[in-house]
């Protein structure tokens, strides 16, 4: 499992990009981002270099910051390789958070985000089907 950064920021103009500032000036590489918004707030998921450097840049510029143990699985990169590790995943019974795609730049491979309630489980489940969990 790896760690993962989520952050709640305010939805208006500029506030990515403040983030963005703050983990500059940290000196914090961005390796994976995802966003999903509601009408006054988003939560920014991230990959980091360093999540906790990253997380008390951030928690110190008031920005409220979790740091969450997450599943990384590489995928093949061709059509369905996503949905060989989704029948996996459903043949084992297993529900799922959330998941996202990342790609790791060094190894050319694509990456699955996995959050679960239950990770052992599922890290456990992919394995069995001969998944590599990074």
């Amino acid at each position: 499992m790896i760690e993962q950064i989520s952050l709640f920021a305010e939805n208006k103009k500029g506030a990515m990009k403040n983030i963005t500032d703050i983990l500059t000036n940290a000196d914090i590489n961005i390796e994976s981002l995802v966003t999903n918004d509601s009408a006054e707030f988003g939560i920014i998921r991230m990959l980091v270099s360093d999540s906790q450097k990253a997380a008390d840049a951030l928690t110190g510029a008031g920005y409220l910051v979790h740091i969450d143990k997450v599943i990384c699985v590489e995928m093949k990169d061709e059509p369905g390789g996503l949905n060989v590790l989704l029948n996996d995943i459903l043949t084992g019974n297993i529900n799922l958070d959330y998941i996202y795609i990342s790609y790791d730049r060094a190894s050319s491979v694509p990456l699955a985000i996995i959050k679960s309630q239950d990770e052992a489980e599922v890290e456990y489940c992919i394995k069995g089907y001969g998944h590599k969990v990074r």
